[in-house]
């Protein structure tokens, strides 16, 4: 095989309580790239469609964690990366994450599958890190592993792959304004109050027994995020009224998908998520900022083959 066509999903990271090591992976939108051999050594990127990105391997999260894994193996060929961008850049949805995943995901089937998916996202930080100024794979490890993950440990990489209940979907929201993952993090403090840190906690272990066991109202009760997202939703217009006006349509919970702008909730079964869905729209319709909406089951496969 010296061509593969993939398609990388989008993702969302945090999830309320679990700042920068959790996050669950969407199948209702995701870019789709192609990755081949070819007898030039090196990694080239030929195609990108969707978004004006650098062509510059060194400068392209998908060059920069496909150079990663290149300089890990010894080949005498090199590979072509086209990239078909649909996730917006700083969307707040994985969108570097997706390119970062899909190219060694690629790689990684063309060779042989050489690399378990662990080693993938050792590879994917590399090209995270230069969208994001530092090393975190809380959008990474679902891309890859599908469904909830939980990035246990950074250095060294250890990810928990957590069940997801049959019945849960999300919905997303993305207004069409940009917010850097640099930026947003530059805003956070250095220092958290102790019991706003013990409610953090309790909440992301709560969560994490709820998934376990599917309890949706666990579930409802965990989804709580006491350090973060009080400043980072300063930055999201209409915040407050989404996260009112979807909690009132049926949604377990609402919050910050990554680092902003888009907003998503988790609810039980697809009649709820779709009632979630047109409270986001009635707050959003009246804003005069274009908005793009998403319900998606979870997405327990990750990236793959098309």
């Amino acid at each position: 095989m010296n061509e593969i066509k993939i398609f990388s999903p989008a993702t969302v990271a945090n999830v309320s309580c679990g700042f920068d090591v959790l996050g669950f992976c969407l199948d209702s939108v995701g870019d789709h790239m192609v990755i081949r051999k070819t007898d030039k050594k090196g990694i080239h990127i030929t195609k990108i469609e969707g978004f004006d990105l650098p062509y510059e391997t060194e400068l392209n999260v998908a060059g920069v964690s496909a150079l990663a894994m290149y300089n890990a193996i010894d080949v005498d060929f090199g590979f072509e990366i086209e990239i078909y961008k649909n996730i917006k850049p700083g969307s707040g949805i994985g969108s570097s994450a997706a390119s970062a995943v899909g190219s060694v995901f690629g790689m990684n089937e063309l060779l042989g599958r050489p690399f378990n998916k662990t080693q993938l996202t050792e590879f994917a930080i590399k090209g995270e890190a230069l969208a994001s100024k530092c090393e975190h794979a809380d959008n990474l490890a679902p891309a890859l592993f599908g469904g909830f993950t939980l990035v246990k440990s950074v250095s060294p990489l250890q990810i928990l792959e957590i069940p997801s209940p049959d019945d849960l979907y999300a919905t997303i929201i993305h207004p069409q304004i940009e917010i850097k993952t640099s930026e947003s993090r530059a805003m956070l403090p250095k220092e958290v109050a102790l019991q706003d840190a013990i409610a953090q906690w309790a909440n992301l272990g709560s969560l994490i027994h709820a998934l376990h066991t599917s309890d949706y109202e666990l579930i409802k009760n965990s989804l709580h995020d006491v350090i973060v997202e009080p400043y980072r939703s300063q930055l999201i217009p209409h915040y407050d009224d989404v996260k009112t006006s979807t909690i009132n349509a049926g949604a377990l919970g609402c919050g910050i998908s990554g680092s902003g702008p888009s907003i998503f909730t988790l609810s039980k079964g697809l009649e709820t998520a779709n009632k979630v869905k047109e409270a986001m729209q009635s707050v959003y319709s009246k804003s005069g900022i274009a908005f793009d909406i998403h319900v998606s089951k979870i997405n327990t496969e990750g990236v793959k083959i098309i």
